[in-house]
């Protein structure tokens, strides 16, 4: 009996902690059903905000966030940087009905494990979230079939190759109409630093306007 309880304590502490974070409740529900089932995985929270989720994920530290790419009406791209800051050894697995490769190439770019549509089976989600859990990167078949159309094959041949993940980050911020002084306190950056990285991402993408801005960050995907 004790060591079945002993066997029973091992396999407790060695399932993965996952979160999900979605803002529909029946999405969360089935997600939470179908992760649960499988023994190495355990769903230990839920949100359905990009702030929400940053204090979840700062909260308990998952092996997993399974991330929806829009909540609330805000994209979630942004804030993948302050997740992973928040919480150095979580891994992202964004689950999207985002079909767009830019919304992948940008998510993977910016730190995400893996990328990863709604339109997929059970069993692929819950291997999905398996294999970025040990350090794998998983892109869906169906996603990276559609990056190989999309690109060239030549490095940054789709204009933001030579972006940073802070610069990717500042863009979006930039487009969605946040001013130096506002991204700098919610990056914990001086404005200074702010500064450096819109001249350098104004000098590298060749925009000067806010519209170029917009249209820059959206071509990327950084915009939901």
């Amino acid at each position: 009996m004790n060591a079945d309880r002993a066997e029973q304590g091992v396999d407790a502490v060695s399932r993965l902690s996952v979160v999900i974070a979605d803002d529909h409740p029946v999405v969360r529900a089935g997600m939470r059903v179908l992760l649960s089932q499988d023994d190495s995985l355990e769903v230990v929270a839920e949100s359905s905000t990009v702030p929400e989720t940053v204090e979840t994920v700062t909260r308990h530290q998952p092996s997993v966030l399974v991330l929806d790419l829009t909540m609330a009406g805000q994209s979630s791209l942004p804030s993948i940087p302050d997740l992973l800051a928040a919480s150095p050894g979580t891994r992202i697995l964004v689950l999207t009905m985002q079909e767009d490769p830019a919304f992948a190439r940008a998510a993977l770019r910016i730190g995400a494990a893996g990328y990863l549509l709604k339109e997929a089976a059970a069993e692929e989600l819950v291997g999905a979230a398996r294999q970025v859990a040990k350090g794998a990167t998983y892109l869906q078949p169906a996603m990276g079939a559609r990056l190989a159309i999309a690109d060239t094959g030549a490095p940054g041949a789709d204009g933001d190759g030579s972006l940073t993940a802070r610069e990717l980050q500042i863009l979006s911020l930039l487009a969605l109409g946040h001013t130096n002084q506002e991204i700098a306190r919610r990056l914990y950056v001086s404005v200074r630093t702010v500064e450096t990285h819109r001249a350098r991402i104004r000098d590298k993408l060749k925009t000067e306007t806010r519209a170029e801005l917009i249209a820059a960050a959206r071509e990327r995907g950084l915009l939901g």
